[in-house]
């Protein structure tokens, strides 16, 4: 019964997200005075152009201007609203504008820059009759989860990793940043190892999709995955042994080389194989490497030979 109420969650926050996306299409846009597209398209013109763009240009909102500077070469960009800040750091890029209810609200990116790991959302709007106003939504220390847009709030559908669970979360201008419910991560219902295919890995982490392997890992690594599964999520594809296990290393989003990680698969044995070097630079193992097969031993020494 939990794993359906888990799946359940899963795919209502997908419809929701998908419905949103629609609506989102629609909503009214507020654009600069100069746009020469009229707000035909604003998430193609100008809200696309002014992301792409360093040197974007002021946005007209609610009486005022959204700006964003850099006040020092190379420092961080700063987010303003007729000369007051609102945000700051090394991303700052301007979404779109939407409208929740009767309320504008724009949408800005900030974060720290670096691969796998996105912005937190900034959200502005000004209340009726007060002044402007500004919230960040940061789920963890890598960003916030995508915005999903509705007609009356935005929604955030966190990403899960292997073994977390994470609340959706819901902004309106009435009610603010409210918690929607808790999802938790679940492998697909009914799969073994038989259906285990590595050749549509875009990352050795989408193996834990498979139940059997789930299972297996979950077994070994208990508490510890999520943070194992982190410590993969700066890698590509994966690579075989002679027996045909498959494996691959990764690294925590701005800690490679600090904090590494190695995942290996066995089908046919129906076995897992994780190792993990944390910032103290004591690898750990599960299950212990005495007890890996020879080529997978040889796999994770080879991959940490490369690495140093």
């Amino acid at each position: 019964m939990t794993r359906l109420l888990l799946a359940g969650a899963c795919a209502l926050a997908w419809v929701l997200m998908s419905a949103a996306g629609a609506h989102a299409q629609t909503d009214k846009v507020l654009v600069p005075a100069e746009d020469p597209s009229n707000g035909a398209d604003p998430s193609s013109t100008a809200n696309a152009a002014l992301a792409a763009d360093d040197g974007q240009a002021p946005i007209a909102f609610e009486g005022g201007q959204l700006t964003i500077t850099q006040p020092e070469q190379d420092g961080e960009k700063v987010l303003s609203y007729d000369g007051k800040q609102l945000a700051s750091n090394y991303d700052v890029f301007f979404d779109k504008i939407v409208k929740i209810g009767d309320v504008n609200v724009a949408l800005v990116d900030v974060g720290d820059g670096g691969n796998q790991c996105g912005p937190a959302k900034v959200i502005v709007w000004k209340p009726q009759g007060g002044e402007i106003q500004a919230t960040t939504v940061e789920q963890d220390e890598c960003g916030a989860p995508p915005a999903a847009i509705s007609e009356d709030a935005i929604y955030f559908v966190p990403y899960l990793l292997p073994g977390d669970s994470k609340p959706a979360l819901q902004w309106s201008p009435k009610e603010g940043l409210t918690t929607s419910g808790e999802l938790a991560y679940t492998p697909e219902p009914g799969t073994d190892w038989k259906d285990v295919d590595p050749s549509k890995y875009d990352n050795i982490i989408d193996a834990f999709h498979n139940e059997a392997v789930y299972k297996a890992g979950q077994t070994l690594l208990g508490n510890d995955m999520p943070d194992m599964a982190t410590s993969l999520l700066v890698g590509g594809g994966t690579e075989k042994t002679a027996s045909g296990a498959f494996y691959a290393t990764g690294c925590v989003p701005h800690d490679c080389g600090g904090n590494d990680g190695f995942m290996a698969v066995d089908p046919s044995k129906h076995a897992v194989y994780f190792a993990r070097r944390g910032d103290n630079g004591e690898p750990q193992a599960w299950p212990p490497v005495k007890d890996w097969p020879a080529d997978i031993k040889k796999a994770y020494d080879d991959a940490q030979g490369a690495g140093n």
